[in-house]
């Protein structure tokens, strides 16, 4: 089985990972990483987001532990879309998180339209933080809490702009 899944991963998540370690289980991965272009475009909060290469960097050295551990292979890829890679043939198995369902709903339709095979959808629950609220990067950048969902009231977050300049 060969599965897709896409996002920003900035940063990677106790969240991300629960999507990761699915996707593992069920096969060799592909992963649409967003392009610097794509990001901003997709994020519900306005927020600064890292570069890609620094993203695909973080990304890289938090999947290779789990696809050996899973005996797997994993790719990433640029996402210049939202439906992305996954609308491309080759691929059995979608993983999405709860608010994601609907566009892994459209990726089918648009293989359908293509004459592709739908995917298989795989929801993957939230991860919920110490406070019980999900665990989300814009959390974590926000400085409410780490990567893991612990409390972190005393931390400043990484703002809206990129370092250096003015918010």
């Amino acid at each position: 089985m060969h599965v897709a899944l896409g996002g920003t991963f900035d940063p990677v998540h106790d969240g991300h990972i629960a999507l990761f370690e699915r996707a593992f289980e069920l096969g060799d991965v592909t992963v649409g990483l967003t392009s610097d272009e794509l990001a901003p475009k997709t994020r519900h909060v306005d927020r600064y987001v890292r570069p890609y290469e620094t993203r695909k960097a973080d990304l890289e050295a938090e999947l290779r532990p789990l696809a050996e551990e899973h005996d797997r292979e994993f790719d990433i890829r640029v996402l210049e879309e939202p439906t992305g890679i996954a609308t491309e043939p080759g691929f059995d198995i979608l993983i999405v998180s709860p608010e994601t369902q609907s566009g892994g709903n459209r990726v089918n339709q648009i293989r359908e339209d293509r004459g592709l095979k739908p995917l298989d959808i795989e929801v993957v629950e939230h991860v919920p933080a110490e406070d019980g609220d999900r665990i989300s990067s814009t959390r974590i950048v926000m400085g409410e809490i780490d990567r893991h969902g612990n409390l972190t009231p005393n931390r400043e977050g990484r703002g809206r702009t990129p370092p250096g300049t003015e918010e």
